[in-house]
């Protein structure tokens, strides 16, 4: 008897661990998914920022702080063009992040300003959990 429970604990140890490190996996995708679609969001409503201190510019409606804070945009969003074309090279999940970090040694920031903001897991986590519950209620009743 205390043979095969001592099998079953062994036996089923390794399922554990892979079960384990799958959802470690999932979760961390979710993570980088969610932070993804955090600084895709910023960045569009920064564009539509910017346009719109453009288009007051050519009607001279803005000051000198509003059109450097639409320059700077204009900026971010060379840079992302920029990584655009190593996107469509092969070996592009190589060669972005080498890029990326070639970048910071040389003391040039590659990314997009949204980008490069490091926000907390805590964040992150609690912006999972308010998609979850937009999820849960979205969903109609089957019957």
């Amino acid at each position: 008897m205390q043979v095969m429970q001592l099998y079953k604990v062994i036996h089923r140890a390794p399922w554990r661990v892979v079960k384990i490190s799958k959802k470690r996996q999932q979760l961390r995708f979710r993570r980088a998914m969610v932070a993804l679609k955090i600084a895709l969001a910023q960045e569009k409503k920064e564009t539509i920022e910017m346009l719109s201190i453009y288009r007051r510019y050519t009607q001279g409606q803005t000051n000198k702080a509003e059109l450097k804070r639409a320059n700077e945009q204009f900026v971010d969003i060379l840079k992302g063009l920029g990584l655009g074309v190593f996107a469509v090279l092969p070996f592009a999940p190589l060669t972005i992040p080498l890029v990326v970090k070639l970048g910071r040694l040389a003391g040039v920031d590659v990314l997009p300003s949204s980008f490069s903001m490091n926000k907390s897991i805590k964040d992150i986590d609690k912006e999972i959990a308010q998609e979850n519950q937009k999820q849960t209620h979205k969903k109609p009743l089957q019957k």
